[in-house]
């Protein structure tokens, strides 16, 4: 490995490279294939799951659940982008990418992970609707606005996130052909350029910047406001729209903390050894996904009795629907 990194071949621009996450540990990386197999399919099913029995229970068809499930969906396509490569590199060491490969696999991370920012963006408008709003919201968070929003958030994502990859196809790579991390991402495969890149990277250091900062203080204003409204509400209803609140908050703190940890590790690469930022990376792509379906299945009751219909608890459903009272929609 240490040869390939210190040795690469300059007598042409490279157009394959080799995906090797998690390069410290070279001759245990078959070790990890079980614990991110068993991840991975624990993303696959517990999302799933859940995706179907929003579809299908009469009782979750409003607006909120709806973006639920569009969460679930991102969490779904986000970790299919490049789980099944890594788990291969993992098991069989087929590691191999072409450049054309890895910019259509950033392009999808990108964009979906910019769309997963929206969606959360989404879920607090939702929120703020229903709270603040209470009699005008069957009339504003109609399944038309909810489509138009949505497809006006995947439009942005893909003008946001098509640029910066459009730039990466540009540049010329003869710096090596190891790529250190298990996804082809931005600053990793800028690292192996050649030439002056400081414009590739100021303005993927912008997009970025521009989508945590707006993203966060929508998100931030958002739920202020909803926090303001319920110091006027008797206390029943103020703990029924903080419970509802809740899981929303705790998914938003999780994602746009780990994104955060993964940004300033990477700047701080120097003194981080290359499989903290690998961590952080995985923590960053596969922790919303792996806790979101835990959190929305058991803290929005509604989820909960729903799985246990499924799963046919119907005792349990009967003794939940009687202590506990409804969300508001």
């Amino acid at each position: 490995m240490e040869s390939l990194i210190a040795n690469p071949n300059v007598s042409h621009y490279h157009t394959h490279f080799l995906l090797v996450g998690f390069s410290g540990i070279t001759e245990h990386r078959g070790l990890l294939f079980i614990p991110f197999l068993l991840v991975y399919l624990h993303v696959l099913l517990s999302n799933s799951v859940l995706i179907y029995r929003i579809l299908v229970d009469t009782t979750l068809q409003s607006p909120m659940y709806h973006l639920i499930s569009l969460l679930f969906l991102v969490n779904l396509s986000c970790t299919t982008t490049f789980m099944p490569k890594f788990l291969l590199g993992l098991a069989f060491e087929l590691n191999q990418i072409t450049l054309d490969d890895c910019l259509v696999q950033m392009w999808f991370i990108y964009v979906i992970v910019t769309f997963e920012s929206t969606v959360i963006l989404l879920m607090a408008l939702d929120r703020y609707v229903a709270i603040c709003k209470p009699l005008r919201y069957h009339h504003i968070m109609t399944n038309r606005f909810l489509t138009q929003l949505t497809l006006a958030s995947l439009a942005r994502s893909v003008l946001l996130m098509t640029p910066i990859v459009y730039l990466d196809s540009t540049v010329k790579f003869c710096k090596s052909y190891v790529i250190l991390n298990f996804v082809c991402e931005n600053m990793g495969l800028l690292k192996l350029a050649c030439g002056d890149i400081s414009r590739v990277q100021a303005i993927g250091l912008v997009v970025r910047m521009v989508i945590t900062v707006v993203d966060g203080c929508l998100l931030l204003l958002s739920y202020l406001t909803i926090l303001h409204t319920t110091m006027f509400l008797l206390k029943q209803s103020r703990n029924k729209a903080l419970n509802t609140c809740s899981s929303h908050i705790i998914v938003a703190l999780m994602i746009y903390a780990s994104s955060v940890l993964s940004a300033l590790i990477y700047r701080l690469e120097t003194s981080v050894s290359v499989d903290i930022q690998n961590l952080t990376s995985a923590i960053y792509f596969l922790l919303p996904a792996t806790i979101n379906p835990v959190i929305y299945g058991v803290r929005v009751k509604e989820i909960w009795i729903s799985l246990q219909k499924m799963f046919g608890y119907k005792e349990g459903v009967n003794q939940n629907a009687h202590n506990m009272g409804h969300n508001n929609n």
